[in-house]
């Protein structure tokens, strides 16, 4: 049995790093907002952001289909501007 010389080698020690569960919040079911049309193409093809009636700001990923749960507060904004 030879004994090796560690001389000149850096000792290397690996430790076991547990990542905290992390979960996105709750928000409820997924809400459409009202958003100027001609911002809703250029957001979907460049990946810019819009502003809805509202004033949230998101980039548009996807497209809501009829029955959809459309944000309150968007809702009111546009029937106020309709009268």
């Amino acid at each position: 049995m030879t004994k090796r010389s560690l001389e000149g080698q850096i000792p290397v020690s690996t430790q076991i790093l547990e990542r905290p569960e992390t979960k996105d919040a709750d928000t409820g079911p997924e809400m459409f907002h009202y958003v100027r049309k001609e911002k809703i193409a250029e957001s979907a093809v460049m990946g810019t952001h819009v502003v809805a009636l509202c004033g949230e700001t998101f980039p548009v990923t996807k497209t809501p289909k009829p029955g959809s749960p459309v944000c309150p507060a968007c809702k009111e904004i546009y029937e106020a501007m309709k009268a």
